[in-house]
């Protein structure tokens, strides 16, 4: 039976050390002229809302295009900053080591849900190594749906016609840290395994209704067994 395992990327499996944040606001900055000292709540939310919300906080009306060009300006801030994201983020500890192990099962097929940008999501994995052994024109980012539950059904449909599989709530699986990702793979319609290694402490994922929840993914054998146990 095939799987579809749809990875949530920050704080799940990378953290960028700050550099998100400040690429974020400097984007922010190229498009709308505001330079700006904070940004709304970005935990488990999409860029689009993100950025929408950020808009509203500083009274800024949106002619219609600040958006896309706020995607093409992260993006490029991503790419400028590569190397100093490499020093001060990181792939979260057994990140690599659990994708790979997914990699060598031919009854896995393995991509990312994610609230960001495509181009960001995409650039953020690369720049830590994580990008090659990912589908990653079978994901759902924050380009395609401004409501991460919606992600879902996108992710599956794409993967769906790359691969020629039938994918249903059984056989997809959520993987990811806050109680948003939890929303959306429960009222998104999939299975899911969250982790504790964002913001969000293991008792509020659970409280949540997260069935099962690890602190981290050191523990290669046991996630390669959640997921391919999970039904």
């Amino acid at each position: 039976m095939s799987k579809l395992v749809l990875w949530d990327v920050d704080h799940t499996l990378i953290e960028t050390g700050g550099v998100g944040s400040e690429v974020f606001k400097d984007a922010f900055e190229q498009v709308t002229g505001r330079k700006i000292d904070r940004l709304a709540d970005v935990t488990g939310r999409t860029e689009q809302v993100i950025f929408r919300e950020t808009l509203e906080m500083f009274g800024i009306e949106d002619p219609g295009d600040y958006f896309p060009e706020f995607v093409q300006a992260q993006a490029a801030g991503y790419r400028a900053r590569a190397d100093e994201m490499r020093r001060r983020g990181r792939a979260l500890p057994g990140a690599r080591e659990a994708l790979a192990a997914l990699a060598e099962l031919p009854h896995i097929i393995q991509t990312v849900l994610s609230g960001n940008p495509r181009p960001s999501a995409v650039g953020k994995l690369r720049v830590f190594g994580l990008d090659d052994v990912l589908d990653l024109d079978s994901g759902a980012y924050g380009t395609d749906d401004p409501v991460r539950l919606n992600l879902v059904g996108i992710a599956r449909r794409r993967a769906a016609r790359r691969h020629r599989v039938t994918f249903t709530e059984e056989t997809t699986i959520v993987i990811g840290d806050t109680t948003r990702d939890v929303e959306a793979a429960l009222k998104g319609g999939a299975q899911l395994i969250a982790v504790a290694s964002g913001r969000t402490p293991a008792e509020r994922l659970r409280a949540a209704g997260a069935a099962t929840v690890f602190p981290d993914l050191l523990d290669t054998t046991a996630i390669v067994h959640a997921i391919t146990t999970t039904r």
